[in-house]
């Protein structure tokens, strides 16, 4: 029976859609093209306008629809309620300013080549709109989330997130269906009670949930409650015919304000990667390869008019908020493009008879016009980075150095410059708290790993930064800064524990030396003999002591100032517990 069984709908669509996105990503990338753009070549390829392989796009749809709301959950928990209202006048002040802006410019344009306004307008909310996903994509690979640009564009994406509720309620009016404005004004009501109750619950009930589960220390139950909040959240809110993507995004605001936030990050990121890589090949799946073949002077037309229309709008809005010169033009750089949300807004119009600028073919061009500026986008950052680059050496002390809301520019607070040539200390048992110790007092910069809550209270009780999370995840190593430290030290493991981490460290940073703890000889010799571990102690005061020396000797620490840390961190040493942890 289980040998005549067929495959399921979607594990066909899925398995074509990941095996033909992988290898044309990935020949992609052989030729200096970014993995989005290869992605989005994928699902052109692969889509009904290209070689037909994938039938059922429905199911592929609803795949890339946990892609974004993963997208928009993980946007959250980096964001906290305290980052949101620092951006408060940029993305209500600036926000309103770029959406309106781009609807009114292109509104007139398309109006002047005898369009019917309501076609114009609807038009110009399409256009107003830009790709979070890609955006998001590009800042994060690129570490500049929380950058100054970063703030601003991501402050944008928001509004224009949150614009896009009212918008789809607003399409029918333009066809002159029966919803009303008070229906409107009922939904935006919705969406300020459903914002006002997440506050609540993100300051008092999932803080307390997910301390309860750092506890218990189990990995998966752990992951299965941050997805539940992120799914379960984002149901409630589709139910109160509010968008699915704020609901996620509402969702990773509760768990931002949570001191295992990094670690709820770490353990979401690989399916984000997933769902987001479906999602990207979903959107070029939409591209009719045909059509654009036969008309692609009028869709590079189109997409330069809109570029030049959304470099306006963008920079106008961050004049008027007397933003740096540097910040407005890459920030200007970042958003010229359309976004995935505008395909939606496109569904709702075709629902009522609405195509975008009134052309008979309008949907495939607004299509062509969308995927190929999205594949551009990557680019442009980086484009509107150099072009920065060259302003700010320029800028000088007047209005433009002078933003209405300087601290909406300034970094996260919880966001600080990565280290070099630090050690990283995995853990934080009676053994690492006096390694830390010692690099503390010999000035020594150090990262601790560790999913202990004990440690995330200790950091918060000392004003230090604890990464909490479990190292082997990507996103928790980057955190750390396994790739550009020094020394390594896991000292209260079990062995097979260091021996992962070691593994991890390697995979990261191959020069970087691992010194670690083991509770016999026997233990230390098997850690030792595959080179994993350039030096392990195994006995218990003289133990310690050799391997603060080992650590603070690759620092270049002197010998009579590592003998009196050693001294002044190990005095009480024989009060402690020697047991390794967890």
């Amino acid at each position: 029976m289980l040998m005549a069984a067929s495959a399921p709908p979607l594990l066909t669509e899925l398995a074509i859609l990941l095996v033909a996105g992988t290898l044309i990503a990935f020949l992609s990338s052989r030729f200096g093209v970014l993995p989005i753009v290869g992605f989005l070549i994928a699902g052109v390829v692969i889509g009904p306008g290209g070689v037909g392989l994938i039938g059922d796009i429905d199911l592929v749809d609803q795949s890339a629809d946990i892609g974004v709301m993963l997208l928009l959950f993980t946007l959250g928990i980096e964001f906290s309620l305290d980052r949101v209202r620092r951006l408060a006048s940029l993305f209500l002040g600036g926000g309103a300013i770029q959406v309106v802006l781009t609807t009114g410019i292109v509104t007139a344009i398309v109006a002047a080549f005898g369009v019917d306004w309501r076609t114009s307008i609807f038009t110009g909310l399409l256009v107003s709109l830009s790709s979070t996903a890609i955006v998001l994509k590009v800042l994060a690979e690129r570490r500049a989330t929380t950058s100054p640009m970063g703030n601003m564009s991501v402050a944008l994406l928001i509004f224009q997130d949150l614009a896009i509720v009212a918008m789809v309620l607003f399409v029918p009016l333009l066809s002159r269906q029966t919803t009303g404005l008070a229906d409107v004004g009922v939904a935006l009501a919705k969406a300020v009670g459903i914002i006002v109750a997440v506050v609540f619950v993100a300051r008092t009930l999932v803080p307390a949930i997910l301390r309860l589960l750092a506890r218990h220390q189990s990995t998966e139950v752990f992951l299965l409650t941050i997805l539940a909040i992120c799914f379960g959240t984002a149901y409630v809110t589709s139910l109160l015919d509010v968008s699915i993507s704020l609901g996620a995004f509402l969702a990773g605001l509760m768990v931002s304000e949570s001191r295992v936030a990094a670690r709820a990050l770490g353990e979401v990121m690989p399916l984000q990667i997933l769902f987001s890589a479906t999602f990207f090949v979903s959107i070029g799946m939409l591209v009719d390869a045909r059509f654009l073949a036969s008309n692609l002077p009028l869709v590079i037309g189109l997409a330069l008019g809109v570029v030049a229309v959304k470099l306006f709008a963008t920079a106008v809005a961050g004049v008027l908020l007397r933003q740096p010169r540097a910040v407005v033009v890459s920030s200007a750089m970042v958003l010229a493009q359309i976004g995935e949300f505008s395909f939606v807004l496109e569904r709702a119009g075709e629902e009522v008879g609405l195509m975008p600028a009134g052309l008979q073919d309008g949907t495939d061009a607004f299509i062509s016009v969308a995927v190929l500026l999205m594949a551009l986008g990557p680019y442009s950052v980086r484009f509107g980075e150099s072009l920065a680059a060259r302003f700010e050496t320029g800028d000088s002390d007047d209005w433009r150095d002078r933003p209405l809301d300087r601290s909406a520019l300034e970094p996260d607070p919880g966001e600080h410059e990565p280290l070099r040539d630090h050690a990283v200390v995995n853990g934080f048992g009676p053994r690492a708290r006096r390694i830390v110790a010692a690099l503390e007092l010999a000035n020594v910069p150090h990262t601790v790993v560790s999913m202990d809550p004990a440690a995330q209270q200790w950091a918060a009780a000392t004003g230090r930064t604890v990464v909490a999370g479990d190292v082997s995840r990507q996103f928790i190593a980057d955190r750390a800064g396994l790739r550009d430290a020094r020394v390594a030290l896991a000292v209260d493991s079990p062995p097979f524990a260091v021996e992962q981490f070691a593994r991890v460290a390697r995979e990261h940073n191959p020069e970087i030396a691992v010194l670690a703890w083991a509770a016999d000889s026997a233990d230390a010799a098997d850690l030792e003999r595959d080179g994993l571990v350039d030096h392990v102690v195994a006995e218990r005061q003289a133990a310690l002591d050799a391997l603060i020396a080992h650590a603070l000797g690759h620092f270049e620490v002197p010998e009579p100032d590592s003998e009196a840390v050693t001294h002044a961190v190990l005095h009480d040493d024989d009060s402690e517990d020697d047991r390794p942890s967890p």
